[in-house]
């Protein structure tokens, strides 16, 4: 493949620049990979009419449905953005229960060209290999006015309807701690969902502006569908990233406290997820279950964990993190490194298929996209991908908001469900 021609610009703020590809695109196939200043966040890619799209839908053995891994290794050289939602697991364990989700499996976008923002920097850059549509965009930023973007509007939405109410998910914890008791599980993250009605002269756009405001984060992003449905992320969970060397990282998470405007309560707060052995506990197992994950696609010998129950503190809430990392076996590809992972461990359990199993029988709704990855090649080879927590989904005239919590043995049924709706609550607050 042709290297991407690569073109400094004048600064341009990302929220004002995805306002002018919205209004010059649609914003149907609009990406935004989003960040939050940080390390880890640095970079935001913006980009809008894609100049290829795939998207698939089904399960194995239904009419029409095609694996999505397989399109994934299809996939033509170039810059691709979309999701893989969490029921693509049916293609990798086919043998384990499934649920039916109405959004696409896959949907992905190759787009020339796109914008790159680095944060710290101040620096924007073009890249691409269409010449004529560089200069076309280039114009059209150069040209922009440098007042600042429009404050996205409030949207009115109805009361949110809730799939599992708090005692409903507290009967669940219940359930799984029995079977954990049994023998049968040693964790799972058992989830819910509330959703409410979306006007349908509303933009993703503007929702996922005020989202970002309220919950930045280094993994959040964006995509719109040429369909309309939607996806939008405030996710502070790397999945898998792969350099084109073959080296690959996850970082799970397990553990979650909220944030406390009080910095002395704040602190407390902290320093009580640190100490958790329930929490840490749950980190570790997640640990174990993705080295062993890793292990079916990395060479011998080159798995490591150089970050063990680290603090990371986001807008909202405290968050236990490791990092595993290791170096794809000669001959794979990153969807290879993709399908032996899928779906990710810090949102089933240990062990996965039976947690699998098990939330298959006990959450009412289908996760969809949730739960599922936000998914990123670059023109190099390189992939980035994150755990779509934190995550709104669109599709027609409803918006879906799920949130989870790990449940180990000694869990309390009545402290997660009310886990449960603290860790909705920054979402819900942005929307209203």
């Amino acid at each position: 493949m042709t290297a991407p021609q690569r073109h400094r610009l004048t600064w341009h703020e990302p929220v004002a620049v995805a306002q002018l590809l919205a209004a010059l695109h649609g914003e149907e196939g609009l990406i935004w990979l989003d960040g939050d200043g940080s390390a880890l966040g640095r970079w935001v890619t913006l980009a809008a009419g894609p100049r290829q799209t795939l998207c698939c839908r089904g399960r194995p053995g239904e009419p029409g449905a095609q694996n999505p891994f397989t399109m994934l290794r299809a996939l033509d050289p170039g810059h691709w953005t979309g999701w893989l939602s969490y029921e693509a697991a049916a293609w990798t364990e086919p043998g384990n229960p499934w649920a039916s989700d109405p959004l696409a499996t896959l949907w992905i976008a190759r787009h020339d060209p796109v914008l790159r923002f680095d944060l710290q920097e101040r620096q924007l850059w073009i890249e691409g290999q269409d010449h004529k549509a560089i200069q076309a965009l280039t114009d059209a930023l150069e040209n922009q006015p440098t007042s600042p973007a429009q404050r996205p509007p409030r949207i009115p939405l109805d009361a949110w309807q809730q799939h599992t109410d708090q005692r409903a998910f507290a009967d669940g914890v219940r359930r799984i701690r029995e079977l954990i008791a049994a023998g049968d599980l040693f964790q799972a993250n058992l989830t819910a969902c509330c959703s409410t009605s979306w006007p349908q002269q509303s933009r993703a756009l503007d929702l996922f502006l005020r989202v970002r405001e309220a919950c930045p984060a280094p993994f959040a992003g964006l995509v719109v569908a040429d369909n309309g449905e939607a996806l939008l992320s405030s996710s502070p969970e790397r999945f898998l990233q792969m350099e084109p060397s073959g080296r690959i990282q996850t970082r799970p998470i397990k553990g979650t406290r909220p944030r406390h405007q009080s910095p002395q309560q704040d602190a407390d707060l902290a320093a009580d997820l640190v100490c958790s052995a329930k929490d840490r506990a749950e980190n570790v197992m997640i640990v174990d279950l993705l080295r062993n994950d890793l292990g079916r696609v990395c060479r011998p010998g080159s798995i490591q964990v150089p970050q063990l129950l680290g603090l990371e503190s986001y807008a909202s809430v405290h968050h236990l993190t490791s990092v595993v990392e290791g170096q794809l076996q000669q001959g794979l590809s990153w969807v290879d490194l993709l399908e032996a992972c899928w779906p990710g461990g810090s949102i089933t359990g240990a062990p996965k298929l039976r947690a699998c199993q098990r939330l298959h029988e006990l959450e009412p709704t289908s996760r969809g996209p949730y739960c599922g990855s936000l998914i990123h090649l670059d023109w190099d080879g390189s992939f980035d991908s994150n755990i779509l927590i934190r995550s709104l989904i669109r599709q027609g005239s409803t918006l879906r908001a799920h949130a989870g919590c790990g449940i180990v043995a000694d869990s309390d049924p009545d402290g997660e469900a009310d886990e449960l709706l603290w860790k909705l609550q920054p979402l819900l607050n942005a929307l209203t």
